[in-house]
C-alpha cells in the first residue's frame, strides 16, 4: 500500500492551520491546539518544514510560524519531499546502481514513469486546495482518467 508517513500527514494538517490563519504569526502550541496534535508533534514537523523553506519561525515574545509562501504556491509535493525526501516509488526511481537486476529489468521504466505521474498528481494539488471542503464522491463516469503509457505498449 501507497502511504504517507503520520508525520507527513501531520505537516499537511499543520499547514493547513497555518494557511487558514495566513495573516497571523501562531506559536507551536497554538499551532498543537488548533490542529488537535500534541505539541511535541507539532515541534518535530516544523522543522523539517523550515528547512524546506515552506514555514517561517520568528523568535521572542510575539513569535511563532506561518507560511513562507501563499497556500496557493504550496504543492503537496514539497511538504512530502520536506518530510520523507524525494519521492522514490522504486529505490530504481531515484537512484541508479541500487538493484543487482537493473541491467536486464524490464519494468524499471515503468514504474520511473509511474512515479512521474505520482509526483505530478502531488504538484497539481495546492496547500490551498487542502482548505476547500471535500471532493464530492466521485462516480467511475466522472471519475477524472489519468492516461499513461507503459514502455513497450
Amino acid at each position: 500500500m501507497l502511504r504517507v508517513t503520520k508525520l507527513t500527514d501531520y505537516a499537511t494538517v499543520v499547514l493547513t492551520v497555518l494557511a487558514a490563519q495566513h495573516d497571523r504569526v501562531l506559536s507551536a502550541a497554538e499551532l498543537a491546539e488548533r490542529a488537535g496534535l500534541e505539541a511535541p508533534t507539532v515541534s518535530k514537523v516544523l522543522k523539517p518544514l523550515a528547512q524546506a523553506g515552506l514555514v517561517e519561525g520568528f523568535r521572542g515574545a510575539n513569535g511563532g510560524y506561518r507560511l513562507a509562501r501563499p497556500a496557493d504556491e504550496i504543492g503537496l509535493i514539497e511538504i512530502v519531499e520536506a518530510m520523507e525526501g524525494p519521492l522514490g516509488m522504486t529505490e530504481c526511481s531515484l537512484h541508479e546502481g541500487q538493484c543487482g537486476l537493473e541491467s536486464q529489468c524490464g519494468v524499471r521504466a515503468n514504474w520511473r514513469r509511474i512515479n512521474d505521474v505520482v509526483v505530478e498528481a502531488l504538484s497539481n494539488v495546492t496547500l490551498a486546495q487542502m482548505l476547500a471542503p471535500s471532493f464530492p464522491t466521485e462516480t467511475a463516469a466522472t471519475a477524472k482518467r489519468i492516461d499513461l503509457r507503459l514502455a513497450g505498449a
